[in-house]
């Protein structure tokens, strides 16, 4: 029998700048099988379908035609239609990176009409330099669409969001009728674009399973409108779902009339159901042979099926994604906001790949910590992770990978640094990881000289009884030498701040604004952002609310989507009141703006003096860490090259000098002859094999102390040794 054809779909909308990974990675596991996958992001699609002279025709047309009532703003840019009409070509051209000369005239000419975003523009010159041309105009140019977004959304498209389309309906939506309500509506210009789209992707493909990814509420909608199309046309045709939200807020469904859109839908990790459904359509798999597998049964009800008999499919086994068949070239590089860090996530086409399954902490009391793409926890080798890296970039062109683990596991980042720079593998590289002392400055540096240019990580409540009760596992103490570490290396810090934890008082809110402010004066943490306590079903904090002293107050589960929970929190602050003032410190701590103000500055109500001392972050940075000699069970590491060695007379005897050629300087090292031979041999070694660890202790050994006149002990802490120190010879 014929194996199926796969479509897999990302509905709208997820990101404009780079593909979601989910389809990348199931079409690389099951192409790697021997099945026929095409792929699509129909989020891309529709936006560029609508973003463009006669999609935008089209949303005129319509707002003309369909007699809305339009607020100011509205009114102005349909008289402005024209302008819109001769723009929006060349800008999507621009943000697509195929047209940077349109620059300077969107930055110095009357170039984009400009609308209600543009009122409250920032200082570009101090946010971007004299020099960032083309991200002033990258800003300018996002406004612009989303000006054009607020038209749609106000008129023709109430759901549309260029990352949150139609995200109320499936927001902590117990019951499925109001999403019902809007499938059953009639399409509105958006939603026909959007067919439109698919229409002709179905007659391309003729696909006999289709499957959609739905990693967030705002995808939901979009998937099961395309998903009730194709039951349309193809009747005959097998519909999927999983995903970040079906994986979080689907683990209880009950609701029959979702069925009507989807005819299987998976938890957790696609790659194990999908092969066994794939068997069971072909025929060699019966029903009860289901992997993690919601269905409407032929009662009516809704059953999950999930045999014992079935392993999840190891992390070395998944393959490596598969990004061939997405238009790479037609993604938008925009710049919504002036945070450095959110820049990476919305500018630039970056290949997301895991170096890790699940978190290898899995205990923050706030987090989704039971379910498995957290708990369980696999590696993989170095060598298999830089393998699929070298096949992403031959497939894409792109060297820009963003890793996505929840939290990337610092040996595994070690291993897998050192195995680039052995390959000579050159990529750029962020990600995500937790604040802990396995990071140390010598891992920092290593990790930036392999491409590393950003790290995020939760400082979450900058409270040592907090993080505590969170089980985060870090000090404040240890977040700022850490960050410092990163910060030394060239690596930018961003911070995830959390305000509202269970028992969090006004006087630890205060105090958590007082330490993000030392963090930043001292210039160790260069972005950061604020989110509010989120308890969830599926947390510590949801599953014991009574341990963390909070009362559920609903929502009672129902027959639809249930994870995020209401709650109070009697022993705690008023937590809401604090939220804008909180971002506003951010903000202007982030351009290094009123660092100096006192923290009752940001509120308008009465707040407390910070208990915190005024130089906490500052003591911290002055620990002068372990010596060298307690390092002796770690490895040495050379980022430079082999060193050329000579020999001068001197009125002492005769005298080593190595010379060292760097990328941006050359620079010398004179020693004793002994030492300057072992020294040369050491170097030699660690520069040509980087298979071979070698610890500090078996260099010790060989160090030739007789003739050294020195102990070696004594010779790590001589300026010879702390000058390779400074230029890249690393404990780790």
């Amino acid at each position: 029998m014929a194996l199926p054809r796969i479509l897999l779909i990302t509905p709208p909308l997820t990101q404009l700048n780079t593909p979601y990974p989910a389809t990348p990675y199931i079409k690389g596991f099951l192409g790697g099988r021997g099945y026929s996958v095409t792929q699509a992001d129909l989020g891309l699609e529709l936006v560029l379908t609508i973003f463009s002279e006669a999609g935008l025709r089209r949303v005129f047309a319509a707002i003309e035609a369909g007699g809305f009532e339009l607020s100011d703003n509205a009114r102005r840019m349909v008289r402005l239609q024209r302008s819109y009409l001769a723009t929006i070509g060349p800008v999507i051209r621009f943000l697509q990176n195929k047209d940077n000369t349109l620059a300077p005239r969107i930055c110095h000419s009357r170039f984009l009409p400009e609308a209600a975003r543009f009122d409250n523009i920032a200082d570009l010159e101090a946010a971007f330099g004299t020099l960032g041309l083309t991200d002033q105009a990258r800003h300018l140019a996002t406004l612009y669409l989303e000006d054009l977004g607020d038209l749609i959304k106000e008129t023709v498209g109430p759901q549309f969001g260029f990352s949150r389309y139609a995200e109320r309906l499936g927001m902590s939506a117990t019951s499925f009728d109001a999403m019902h309500e809007a499938l059953q509506a009639a399409p509105n210009l958006l939603d026909q674009m959007l067919l439109e789209l698919l229409d002709a992707l179905l007659a391309r493909v003729e696909p006999d399973v289709v499957g959609f990814s739905v990693p967030f509420p705002g995808n939901l909608y979009g998937a099961l409108r395309l998903a009730g199309r194709v039951k349309e046309l193809h009747p005959a045709a097998k519909t999927l779902m999983g995903g970040g939200y079906p994986n979080t807020e689907l683990r209880q469904i009950k609701e029959p009339r979702f069925f009507d859109y989807i005819d299987f839908l998976t938890l957790d990790d696609g790659e194990g159901p999908w092969l066994r459904l794939l068997q069971y359509l072909g025929g060699t798999l019966t029903e009860a042979d289901l992997q993690r597998t919601f269905r409407r049964n032929t009662q009516g009800r809704v059953e999950y099926l999930n045999t014992a008999q079935a392993v999840d499919i190891p992390h070395t086994e998944v393959g490596t994604p598969d990004y061939s068949d997405l238009p790479l070239t037609e993604y938008l590089s925009v710049i919504e906001v002036l945070n450095p860090m959110h820049r990476l996530w919305s500018d630039g086409r970056w290949n997301k790949l895991t170096i890790a399954h699940g978190c290898y902490w899995k205990r923050c009391s706030f987090c989704d910590v039971t379910l498995d793409y957290i708990s369980r926890y696999e590696t993989a080798p170095a060598t298999l992770l830089v393998d699929r890296i070298e096949q992403i970039v031959q497939q894409t062109g792109q060297t820009g990978f963003h890793f996505v683990d929840e939290a990337a596991p610092p040996l595994a980042l070690r291993d897998l640094a050192v195995e680039l720079l052995r390959r000579q593998v050159k990529i750029t590289w962020w990600g995500n990881i937790r604040f802990e002392k396995t990071f140390s400055p010598d891992l920092c540096r290593l990790l930036a000289a392999s491409g590393c240019i950003a790290v995020s990580g939760g400082l979450e409540v900058a409270s040592d009884r907090l993080l505590a009760l969170m089980e985060k596992g870090v000090t404040i103490a240890q977040v700022a030498r850490v960050t410092d570490g990163f910060t030394q290396a060239g690596i930018m810090v961003h911070a995830y701040l959390m305000y509202g934890f269970p028992t969090q008082t006004t006087q630890e809110t205060v105090d958590s604004l007082e330490i993000v402010r030392q963090l930043f004066g001292a210039g160790i943490v260069q972005s950061g952002y604020w989110h509010r306590f989120a308890m969830t079903a599926h947390s510590p904090v949801g599953k014991n609310p009574a341990k963390y002293q909070v009362v559920p107050v609903g929502p009672e589960p129902g027959d639809f989507a249930w994870n995020d929970l209401w709650h109070e929190d009697p022993t705690g602050a008023n937590h809401e009141k604090f939220g804008p003032g909180l971002a506003k410190a951010l903000y202007n701590y982030m351009h290094g703006v009123a660092l100096d103000e006192p923290l009752s500055f940001w509120f308008d109500f009465k707040t407390p003096h910070a208990k915190v001392p005024r130089h906490l972050i500052q003591q911290a940075l002055q620990d002068p860490g372990k010596p060298d000699f307690a390092k002796q069970n770690q490895r040495l590491f050379w980022l430079g090259n082999a060193p050329e060695l000579s020999h001068t007379e001197h009125k002492k005897g005769e005298r080593a000098v190595l010379t060292f050629y760097e990328q941006a300087e050359d620079f010398e090292v004179k020693t004793s002859a002994p030492i300057g031979a072992w020294l040369h041999q050491l170097l030699l070694g660690l520069t040509t094999d980087y298979d071979t660890k070698v610890l500090l202790k078996e260099a010790a050994a060989t160090f030739p102390t007789s003739v050294a006149g020195m102990s070696f002990e004594a010779f790590l802490t001589t300026p010879t040794w702390q000058l390779l120190r400074e230029k890249g010879l690393l404990i780790l």
